[in-house]
């Protein structure tokens, strides 16, 4: 049974940082192309960035140059720090499986001062 769980969320005031960690079990993380989501209150879930199985990374246009995703194979988990945060950053951060059903339960992070 793949589960995904993240992790590293907050409040944070604009212009700091967070890492979000997502530790996948029952599956190996490095095999599939992995991203993470947003969904902000009363927006739609939107994609942040993925990774596929060679590292090929890419952005949305609105985190380009302050989010980066990675993977640690040994860890079975893939990160995403988020730097220059921003109010509209605030967000529940999800991580998913590409081409599967698979989501973990999303970790807040809030961005105010």
């Amino acid at each position: 049974q793949v589960q995904l769980v993240e992790s590293g969320g907050g409040l944070v005031q604009p212009g700091g940082s967070l890492r979000l960690s997502c530790a996948a079990s029952g599956m190996i993380a490095s095999e599939y192309a992995m991203a993470w989501y947003r969904q902000a209150p009363g927006k739609r879930r939107e994609l942040v960035a993925t990774i596929t199985q060679d590292s090929s990374r890419t952005y949305a246009d609105s985190v380009k140059g302050r989010f980066t995703i990675s993977r640690d194979n040994a860890k079975n988990t893939v990160y995403l720090q988020m730097n220059d945060l921003k109010p509209e950053d605030t967000a529940v951060y999800y991580c998913h499986r590409i081409g599967s059903d698979n989501w973990g339960q999303g970790t807040q992070v809030t961005v105010s001062s």
